[in-house]
């Protein structure tokens, strides 16, 4: 299943039940989510980073996996740009925890 950009138009407790509903999908499908909110991609298994990047003529899309403290860091930079506070980053733990607890 792939979703593409689920969340325009909501935002807060919205974004938190769309994210679970996918999370929910995940455990019986394989889920492709592209999303601008944090309380979604903060539900994935999994994270990756998509980039375009032109070069003279060409434009080439390059993808790949965020691993390790690159998955918070993106998430925060969701959030606050690239402005990423101690406190933007406690708030993307706690979703990343919320996550856990929820796939449970």
């Amino acid at each position: 299943m792939i979703f593409d950009e689920v969340d325009a138009g909501i935002s807060g407790v919205a974004a938190e039940r769309v994210g679970g509903k996918i999370a929910a999908l995940g455990g019986h499908h394989q889920v492709l989510c592209i999303t601008h909110l944090p309380q979604i991609a903060a539900r994935a298994d999994h994270h990756y980073l998509v980039e375009k990047r032109t070069d003279g003529e060409r434009t080439r899309t390059h993808i790949r996996r965020l691993t390790g403290t690159e998955r918070p860091r993106f998430l925060a930079a969701m959030l606050d740009g690239a402005s990423v506070t101690d406190q933007t980053l406690a708030y993307v733990h706690e979703l990343l925890g919320r996550g856990r607890h929820h796939a449970k």
